[in-house]
């Protein structure tokens, strides 16, 4: 199970210029000055196919791609941070952090990366394309935010609406009733809101943003005693009383649990039952043909304890079933 514990400091101190944007090193220097630092993991890192799993969609105004860096924005327990990643030819990740929550992005970048990741029992070779994508994509990690809060209410935005809704509604909301990031960012990014901030989003913002009623209704139940559940959370001992914690909120079922618990902690086993895709394509990568839930659960027993980190190589590069009609087409409601 996923450790719950504080991810410890591994990075070390920089002894390079700053992180720069494609559009030049002096964009730097022209802005507040950043926090920097050097992390230098002790195993192979993909850095973008680990940190870019917590992008919602290609327009996420809390993340962006400017060439080979990747730039984030988050709320942190002591403010608003931007964060900077490049990695370097010798498997070293360039950091840079601007804003009130600087130091505490620094602090928690490597479990971003996938530092917190252990993979200890996990044994590929159960199966063959699960061991030929396991050695294709050795620095795939678990990445963690460690912002519970966060990761529940992207959660619900996706509750049984398709992603393409989901992403355009987050975008909508936290550009509107998000912060500013701060630091040299290639485009306009922003922070989510604070709890409070969730809670204090007019009815018509989330119509507008095309986001159903009864999920703005759960985003603003939750901010209510939004700090209480994430205390709540963070005493938890393990995963299993994690989930506990989150199934007992009105509105949050098994699926949002998982994808909570994914985003926030890293959670290798974590299964997103109820899924519209994932059981299909699980079933088809590993026996060729759809199953649904129970045949998907039953599918990854072999790995119990490391369920999401199959689900995730399959992700990275396993068979695809061929489209057999066309999309769903996303339904919008803004005009009822």
């Amino acid at each position: 199970m996923t450790s719950l514990a504080p991810s410890p400091r591994v990075v070390t101190a920089a002894t390079e210029p700053p992180v720069a944007s494609e559009r030049g090193s002096s964009d730097l220097a022209r802005s507040s000055h950043p926090i920097e630092t050097v992390y230098r993991p002790r195993h192979p890192l993909h850095l973008a196919a680990t940190v870019l799993f917590q992008r919602r969609g290609a327009h996420d105004p809390t993340m962006a791609t400017a060439g080979s860096v990747i730039w984030r924005a988050s709320r942190t327990p002591l403010g608003v941070a931007t964060l900077a990643l490049r990695g370097s030819a010798d498997g070293s990740v360039r950091a840079a952090a601007w804003g009130e929550g600087a130091e505490w992005a620094l602090d928690q970048m490597p479990a971003l990366c996938g530092a917190s990741d252990d993979s200890s029992g996990f044994d590929p070779s159960m199966h063959p394309l699960i061991a030929e994508l396991a050695h294709r994509h050795p620095g795939l990690r678990l990445s963690r935010t460690d912002l519970v809060f966060d990761a529940l209410v992207s959660s619900v935005f996706e509750q049984k609406i398709t992603g393409l809704q989901a992403f355009g509604a987050w975008r909508r909301v936290v550009t509107t009733h998000g912060t500013r990031a701060p630091g040299p960012t290639p485009r306009p990014m922003f922070a989510p809101p604070s709890v409070d901030g969730w809670h204090r989003i007019p009815s018509w913002d989330w119509h507008r943003a095309g986001l159903e009623p009864p999920q703005a209704r759960t985003i603003v139940q939750l901010a209510a005693r939004g700090a209480s559940i994430v205390r709540a959370v963070l005493a938890a001992s393990d995963a299993e009383n994690v989930e506990r914690v989150l199934l007992d909120q009105p509105g949050i079922g098994p699926w949002s649990s998982a994808e909570t618990r994914i985003k926030a902690f890293g959670d290798p086993d974590a299964v997103s039952v109820g899924d519209y895709h994932l059981a299909h394509e699980v079933g088809y990568a590993l026996t060729g043909s759809r199953t649904d839930d129970d045949g998907m659960l039953e599918l990854l027993s072999p790995w119990a304890g490391h369920r999401q980190r199959v689900i995730r190589l399959l992700g990275a590069g396993g068979p695809r079933e061929p489209r057999r009609g066309a999309r769903l087409h996303p339904e919008d409601h803004r005009s009822r």
